[in-house]
């Protein structure tokens, strides 16, 4: 296990010791009281196609790169959280491509390396998204991002996809100057709903942010795409699906259905 990722479980046991344990609704049970939600950035967003385009720029070499490329970038949020360093996501996204590519012995040019930062910009959003965020807002319930994400790229989506009037103001980390799973960062839904934490649904897209929301005292539903494991940690979803259509059915239940 790296330094970074024991960094990491040390600052989600330090959310749970600050999080109340009580109000979180039961594993795989709808949440009755749900008044809002707190979407993570891609549990809406599809970045495929930035793992495309480094593949087609480095053939051969693309998939490892990507994947260095990912698994940094979020490290590189929790060091920098850690020691009270904060940039800005942006900022660490081309930190982390500028690591990988050096790690792997692969020339990034600086047209190589725009091109790929870029493409952030030009992303749009998962398909289910669109009827699933229709049919949250059609029972009331209120949404914004709650997401590591600088305002500036989760615009750009909502205006690639047309989505903007289903949110409110987003609540980037740039706010509070701490990345997830910093309980200072999962404080701020509860500041802006001004609603109770077992009100609030948190939409998780990867295994640590469930666990860190979870901690901090969210009912949490984790959109699964990829199909993986969860992590080996005393703190789990409430329940998880494979797209937005099963969060729907978790937040509304029998409502679901129309």
């Amino acid at each position: 296990m790296s330094t970074t990722r024991r960094s990491l479980l040390g600052t989600l046991a330090a959310a749970a010791a600050l999080a109340p344990r009580s109000g979180v609704v039961a594993s795989g049970v709808p949440s009755s009281r749900c008044k809002a939600i707190a979407f993570d950035g891609f549990a809406i967003i599809d970045a495929n196609p930035v793992t495309a385009l480094v593949k087609e720029l480095f053939p051969g070499s693309g998939d490892q790169l990507a994947s260095l490329w990912r698994s940094r970038q979020f490290e590189y949020t929790w060091l920098r959280t850690l020691s009270n360093r904060y940039v800005d996501f942006w900022t660490v996204t081309r930190e982390a491509l500028m690591f990988a590519a050096d790690s792997l012995g692969i020339e990034l040019t600086a047209d190589a390396r725009e091109r790929l930062m870029q493409k952030h910009l030009g992303l749009t959003a998962w398909p289910d998204a669109l009827p699933a965020l229709r049919a949250l807002k059609g029972a009331g319930i209120r949404m914004r991002f709650l997401a590591n994400l600088t305002a500036p790229m989760l615009d750009a989506v909502l205006r690639n996809a047309a989505l903007a009037t289903f949110f409110e103001d987003h609540l980037t980390t740039d706010i509070v100057r701490a990345f997830k799973p910093h309980p200072r960062a999962y404080q701020m839904a509860v500041s802006a709903f001004g609603c109770e934490r077992d009100e609030i649904v948190f939409v998780a897209s990867a295994a640590w942010d469930a666990a860190g929301a979870k901690w901090f005292g969210y009912p949490t539903f984790w959109v699964n795409r990829p199909a993986a494991r969860p992590e080996t940690l005393d703190a789990t979803a409430d329940a998880e699906g494979r797209d937005m259509d099963d969060l729907v059915r978790f937040v509304l239940g029998d409502r679901a259905g129309g």
